[in-house]
């Protein structure tokens, strides 16, 4: 038995027992053909998507590079502005506050929206229109 990776897979081997008639032997197979064409006639027809679904794909794609390169350009900033530390929401807890100034979570916020911008333009970059 060949195996073609341009076929999908069958679900069962039942599947594919069923397409090839038994009486054929491998070689009279090859020499006809008949296998091949009764496999290729159980592949599902693929066709084009619809204008809409493309679109609504794109948009999806600008928006959640436009949502990460935001996010990020902003982890990146507002960790060093001082509304990070004076915050009054950590006046409470001076022991968070400390650790939320340090520059280990400063450089950790930033670290993550240099991640975030990077797997937003990553995405853009790896876009392909389906055919």
């Amino acid at each position: 038995m060949k195996s073609d990776p341009k076929l999908p897979f069958a679900s069962h081997s039942a599947d594919l027992s069923a397409d090839v008639s038994p009486d054929l032997s491998p070689d009279v197979e090859e020499m006809t053909g008949t296998r091949k064409s009764a496999v290729a006639s159980a592949m599902p027809v693929r066709t084009a998507p619809s204008i809409g679904r493309v679109w609504l794909r794109r948009i999806g794609v600008l928006f959640f590079v436009f949502l990460c390169a935001t996010l990020g350009v902003m982890m990146m900033i507002i960790p060093w502005r001082p509304e990070w530390s004076d915050n009054p929401l950590l006046s409470n807890f001076p022991t968070f506050r400390a650790f939320v100034a340090s520059g280990f979570a400063r450089g950790l916020a930033t670290g993550l929206g240099v991640l975030n911008v990077w797997i937003g333009f990553w995405e853009a970059i790896q876009y392909r229109e389906e055919e």
